[in-house]
């Protein structure tokens, strides 16, 4: 059956309903999934029948049928990869058919069950306990952030011109099918976000998590399930893989049933699905640099730098990674870190012996088992034992040390001293590496500000502010956790995974 006929046979079936209950849906899954019937058996009615040559056709190009979820009916979570897309591709066939208001139900449906706050509550604490890195408090109000923040089909915005020779319309459609790839640091955060994005945009999703988050990440794609459900939607809108894994991601990626991918994660996985062949959004590492000049309000700026540094346990790629301050305010923000938090590791053996604790063993990033851990317990394998409202370890260093180089992901922040804002913003610029991912400036110097802005190119610039407020935190604008300075897109949100389509009417509706 090739995809015309495929067509007219979804097109044939789905027009004799004008919406799916939950329980045909059940029916029909069950239909399409049983064995063939055994002969002595009456046949299937035409419809039934026809409804499983669908499913089949449109499910699969490789297997011949769509096998049972491995738990539980229901909750979104297959046995293989395989299975999982093919649930998705028949589901968003299904939900080209739904209206644009009953996508705003199932997109606000999803905002209710994780703004409750036993469920953010427990997904707040299963991330922290299984992944092992992150602050409950932070946690809760990155998930919450979430839930009321990403854009739902409000930001699908049509455009239209009209002239002598008609009306043309321009409007945000569907991709298809979207393979997500979401990260160990952000895993509730980023299906929150992308779930709402993507059903708004009228696509459905298939979640690849990291292994370390597979506990949490499951749950929440249960329970989007069983509130879609609820709510009518067509099943297995979002569905994920029982057991994720390298080689699950793998088949995602080479998968011709996905239409796009998009990767939130680091530098290596970002390349892969850059180089896939696909629509690819990759929401990639960063670095990002804080300037600090002589005319910032110097006691704001250090209680932003470490409440920016230490929300999460510096987990966020928009996280103030490295400072750069003129010298002529140095001390006196250093000063003012300490009073808001930050502890001030001055030993140079000390340093040195936190330098072999907290890198890996090439001295090119983070050892993976420090990344996310709280400022504490990291002083505390240097047999220190710190204040308990310490948050931010700080280090004095030279331009080029490993902690200003590299990404580390952890609270240990280095503080490095220049001559000017000029050749601040130029350090700034260098240890940004290009990512095109955050910066942040302390000035009440407008042009030196805008200097920065234009020399840095980042996807997002917080002046004056804790770096969290570019994510919607305490700051204007939606949020997102999918971050695509590599391709372009910016803060992701739903007509990011969307395509542009233009309508044409001829010599008509032009009424002016």
């Amino acid at each position: 059956m090739n995809d015309i006929e495929i067509a007219q046979a979804v097109s044939s079936v789905l027009s004799r309903f004008t919406k799916m209950t939950p329980e045909s849906a059940v029916i029909n899954s069950a239909a399409e999934t049983a064995p063939p019937p055994a002969p002595e058996r009456p046949p299937a009615p035409a419809s039934a029948s026809l409804n499983a040559i669908v499913a089949r056709a449109l499910a699969q190009k490789r297997v011949t049928t769509i096998p049972s979820p491995a738990c539980e009916p229901g909750n979104g979570a297959f046995a293989s990869m395989d299975e999982a897309i093919a649930a998705a591709v028949l589901a968003q066939v299904q939900y080209r058919h739904c209206l644009m208001q009953e996508r705003a139900t199932f997109v606000q449906g999803i905002r209710d069950v994780f703004l409750q706050e036993p469920v953010l509550q427990t997904i707040s604490r299963m991330a922290v306990e299984e992944t092992g890195m992150g602050n409950y408090a932070d946690k809760l109000t990155k998930n919450r952030v979430a839930a009321q923040k990403t854009p739902g089909p409000e930001d699908l915005i049509t455009g239209a011109l009209s002239g002598d020779s008609g009306l043309t319309l321009t409007e945000f459609s569907a991709y298809g099918v979207i393979g997500s790839i979401t990260p160990t640091t952000n895993p509730t955060e980023t299906i929150i976000n992308n779930s709402i994005g993507m059903l708004a945009a009228g696509n459905s999703v298939v979640f690849s998590p990291h292994p370390r988050s597979r506990k949490v990440s499951l749950y929440c794609v249960e329970l989007i399930n069983h509130k879609l459900a609820s709510l009518g939607a067509p099943a297995n809108l979002v569905v994920t893989v029982t057991q994720p894994s390298i080689d699950n991601t793998s088949t995602l990626i080479s998968d011709p049933r996905i239409n796009m991918l998009v990767a939130t994660g680091g530098p290596a996985i970002v390349k892969t699905v850059m180089s896939s062949g696909k629509k690819a959004i990759g929401a990639g590492a960063g670095n990002p640099p804080v300037v600090v000049d002589e005319t910032a309000d110097i006691e704001k700026a250090a209680r932003d730098i470490i409440c920016g540094c230490s929300f999460d346990n510096n987990l966020p790629c928009v996280a103030e990674k490295e400072v750069i301050v003129v010298n002529q305010v140095a001390d006196y923000l250093i000063h003012c870190m300490k009073k808001s938090g930050g502890y001030l590791l001055c030993d140079k053996a000390l340093l040195r012996q936190m330098e072999s604790l907290v890198l890996n063993e090439k001295g090119t990033g983070p050892d993976t088992a420090f990344v996310g851990k709280d400022a504490r317990y990291i002083l505390q394998q240097l047999g220190i034992i710190a204040p308990e409202d310490t948050k931010v370890i700080l280090v004095e260093t030279t331009k080029n040390h490993p902690f200003v180089v590299h990404e580390l992901m952890m609270p240990v922040l280095p503080v490095v001293r220049v001559d000017n804002v000029d050749e601040a913003i130029e350090l700034a610029v260098q240890v940004e590496h290009g990512n095109r991912h955050t910066a942040i400036m302390h000035s009440t110097n407008v042009e030196k500000l805008t200097k920065m802005a234009r020399q840095i190119q980042t996807t997002i610039f917080v002046k004056n502010g804790p770096s969290y407020a570019g994510l919607g935190v305490g700051g204007e604008g939606h949020a997102t956790f999918t971050i695509a300075g590599p391709t372009g897109e910016g803060l992701t949100s739903a007509r990011s995974f969307a395509r542009a389509r233009r309508c044409v009417m001829v010599e008509a509706l032009n009424v002016r």
